[in-house]
């Protein structure tokens, strides 16, 4: 029979998991407490939130936010970080956190949005360039061929005043001569 205590646990975890943009599952078995100190605080300061909770519990909570592609990943000992925001710093933040421990620890995967995702597209996520230099780069890509455009009108309008400049001068030469 569940516990109040249960209960409440299950509540805060299902709306852990209903107001993550993205998640990823990790098994960290043979973790010293210092070293999953050292790791919930370097995500703490990138925005993750690291909750260690019973996988029974977690299992529940799933069902609850409607995260049931969660489940499966849910077995051994598990750690599982949230972001409300950017996922790629998520990704980012945990492949940094863990990357000390990366013999101990095993990233089983995770979910953006609703869709599940495996530890290698997560890895590939944690690879991909911020935001800003993705939104960065589009911009350059959009604005490239305006200025190739405005570039060539430019060319055309400076060749044009060149030859009327050497016609100019020829003209003169011929009034200067004559």
């Amino acid at each position: 029979m569940p516990t109040d205590v249960k209960r409440q646990a299950v509540t805060e975890l299902a709306e852990l998991l209903r107001s993550s943009s993205a998640m990823a599952v990790a098994d960290y078995r043979g973790l010293k407490v210092s070293e999953m100190q050292s790791v919930r605080r370097t995500l703490r300061d990138s925005g993750v939130q690291l909750t260690v909770a019973k996988n029974r519990l977690l299992k529940i909570a799933a069902d609850e936010a409607e995260r049931t592609e969660l489940k499966p990943m849910l077995e051994g000992p598990t750690a599982l970080a949230t972001i409300d925001g950017d996922e790629a710093a998520m990704a980012k933040a945990l492949a940094d956190a863990l990357r000390p421990f990366s013999r101990v620890v095993t990233v089983r995967g995770g979910m953006l949005g609703s869709q599940a995702i495996d530890a290698a597209q997560l890895t590939r996520l944690a690879t991909l360039p911020s935001r800003d230099v993705l939104l960065g780069k589009l911009a350059g890509g959009m604005a490239a061929p305006m200025t190739g455009m405005a570039a060539v009108l430019a060319a055309n309008l400076r060749n044009l005043v060149g030859v009327l400049s050497a016609v100019a001068d020829k003209k003169q030469q011929s009034e200067n001569a004559a």
